[in-house]
């Protein structure tokens, strides 16, 4: 658990500075282009992504001695995009939230965020175990384990929107494959395999929205 907790570390560390560094390259008009996601520009992507270091700090002050209600990364992504899920009750607000960091935060800014502030952040968090439990508003307790891989699947899935929009390499290779075992484990596994095989008829991606 512990190595695989490491891994998922060191890939999130990873992707956070190929934002950073892509962010570095981008002219100054290349911030206000769209991006493949409607309504959303580089500038609000960036700032939709980028890491809070007071949300990592902050979960010291939130661990519990207690049972974990979810305990991985596919069990936060099946209750978020469930029907009447918070990926579909909040998705307005959640790009509102984007649009109004992006208003006001400069490129500098948010590009030191992925860089500078949010590995800094998560070293800091080093000694907390993966099977840490702590508060979550909308879950009841997660995992410390869990919110790393969540945050590890949207830097990928978001840093691909990135590279669709303004070119550049693509995710690197150990977070790549560990996204898409992830997203596997958020189905079915009879309907997706099936469906992966070819031998099942019924609808099974998009697995979160």
């Amino acid at each position: 658990m512990s190595s695989q907790n490491d891994q998922v570390r060191a890939l999130l560390a990873e992707a956070w500075v190929s934002w950073a560094e892509r962010g570095a390259a981008l002219a100054a008009g290349d911030w206000d282009r769209p991006t493949r996601l409607p309504g959303w520009t580089v500038r609000e992507l960036y700032a939709h992504v980028a890491p809070v270091p007071e949300m990592f700090t902050g979960l010291r002050a939130a661990v519990l001695d207690g049972p974990v209600e979810v305990g991985d990364g596919a069990g936060i992504l099946r209750a978020y995009n469930r029907p009447g899920g918070i990926a579909h009750t909040a998705a307005d607000q959640v790009a509102e939230a984007a649009k109004r960091v992006a208003e006001v935060a400069e490129p500098a800014v948010l590009i030191a965020r992925f860089g500078v502030e949010g590995p800094a952040a998560l070293a800091g968090l080093a000694d907390l175990p993966p099977d840490a439990v702590v508060a979550h508003p909308l879950l009841g307790s997660v995992t410390v384990g869990a919110l790393g891989e969540v945050a590890l699947m949207e830097a990928t899935v978001h840093l691909l929107d990135l590279v669709a929009a303004v070119g550049g390499p693509p995710p690197a290779e150990g977070a790549l494959r560990f996204t898409t075992a992830l997203l596997a484990r958020v189905a079915d596994p009879v309907a997706f395999i099936e469906a992966a095989t070819g031998r099942g008829a019924e609808a099974v991606l998009p697995v979160i929205r």
